[in-house]
């Protein structure tokens, strides 16, 4: 992959932030409510940049860690993630303002990094 290429990773404030307390905290109905307007404002997001995603992505489930001492459970604060294009990092970044993964939806921030080629080839 070029360097025009950029992992987004959608992290929240896991199970206990403060902004996941305060959703779950919501009377059902207003909590559906800002499910089904999320959704949409997410779809419309997904509209607006159909032409720079390059990968959709999707929610993460639970992890596991594989290192020298085998494989454990582990927790992290990633949600989920986008690859997208952009001309540069900065672009990539302003494509995620305001994004509904945490102007409505409890999520904390998204990172956004640049792929980079593979050295060597």
């Amino acid at each position: 992959m070029s360097t025009n290429t950029f992992l987004a990773v959608y992290l929240g404030g896991g199970k206990s932030g403060s902004r996941m307390e305060a959703w779950n905290a919501l009377p059902e109905a207003e909590r559906r409510a800002k499910e089904q307007q999320g959704m949409a404002a997410w779809g419309a997001w997904v509209e607006k940049h159909h032409d720079v995603i390059v990968e959709m992505g999707g929610p993460l489930g639970k992890t596991k860690k594989v290192g020298q001492g085998g494989v454990t459970d582990i927790a992290n604060l990633m949600t989920g993630f986008t690859v997208v294009r952009a001309p540069s990092h900065e672009a990539a970044a302003k494509l995620f303002e305001s994004h509904p993964h945490f102007s409505i939806f409890p999520g904390e921030a998204v990172e956004i990094m640049p792929v980079l080629p593979i050295p060597g080839r």
